[in-house]
């Protein structure tokens, strides 16, 4: 990889995740029981589990009967995700950027927007290629992200969340095809200040990134429910492709 972007950092400090645990498992699991019913899944089939975090979802894909693998850029958290792992269950430090085995899994999932980081969109592209070369020919790409038109029609541009003795204090800010959010706090009596940034992706970017790929669109969906999309109403952008 080249110099170390910000995420690199801010997804590997447990400020990160403290700031997100009031992210719901029982709605990922629920979540994870539809796409699996939708794209009819065997047990036994390969998953990628493609930016895992700390593996909510590919432990919960794992107990469904899938052989899962999960990666993430972050070492920490695949440091605390590898206490799960198994036989069937494994967890690797990788940039997605980079080619990750060939014609080997019966699906890829790419979940609660864990992609879109990168200072330039066109990094983007390989992350698509490389999906494909490593699905098997009628494999399946999941991206799950966040409806770019509703993030921006409902800004809040400044509030704070607060976890426990630590107060965030947030401001976001849209720059061109990007949404930033500065996140400063206090803590343990030092000052710490990250500044998250995110492409303002849309459908018809994702398609663009399949195209000469081999990954053709088939599904969307507005949210967990897996129900139709609509840009002004739908809290997510779940897109469907197929090798």
């Amino acid at each position: 990889m080249k110099e170390a972007e910000w995420y690199v950092d801010w997804f590997n400090s447990s400020y990160y995740h403290l700031l997100y645990n009031h992210r719901d498992d029982e709605e990922a699991n629920y979540f994870i029981n539809l796409l699996c019913e939708s794209l009819k899944l065997k047990k036994g089939a390969k998953i990628w589990d493609l930016a895992c975090g700390k593996g909510r979802h590919a432990i919960a894909l794992n107990k469904k009967g899938y052989v899962v693998t999960g990666t993430d850029l972050a070492a920490n958290s695949i440091r605390e995700a590898s206490a799960y792992a198994s036989e069937t269950l494994e967890f690797l430090v990788h940039d997605m950027r980079e080619p990750f085995r060939l014609d080997y899994f019966d699906a890829v999932f790419n979940l609660f927007t864990s992609i879109g980081y990168f200072p330039n969109i066109s990094d983007n592209y390989p992350v698509f290629k490389d999906v494909a070369t490593s699905l098997k020919t009628g494999g399946y790409f999941v991206v799950d992200f966040f409806n770019a038109y509703k993030v921006v029609a409902n800004m809040n541009p400044e509030y704070t969340e607060q976890r426990g003795d630590i107060t965030f204090h947030i401001r976001k800010r849209v720059e061109g095809k990007f949404i930033f959010k500065h996140i400063e706090f206090r803590a343990g009596g030092r000052h710490y200040e990250f500044e998250e940034s995110v492409s303002l992706l849309t459908q018809a970017d994702f398609e663009d990134f399949a195209k000469g790929t081999g990954l053709t669109p088939v599904k969307t969906y507005g949210n967990y429910h897996l129900e139709a999309f609509d840009e002004k109403t739908s809290d997510r952008l779940v897109l469907v492709f197929k090798k």
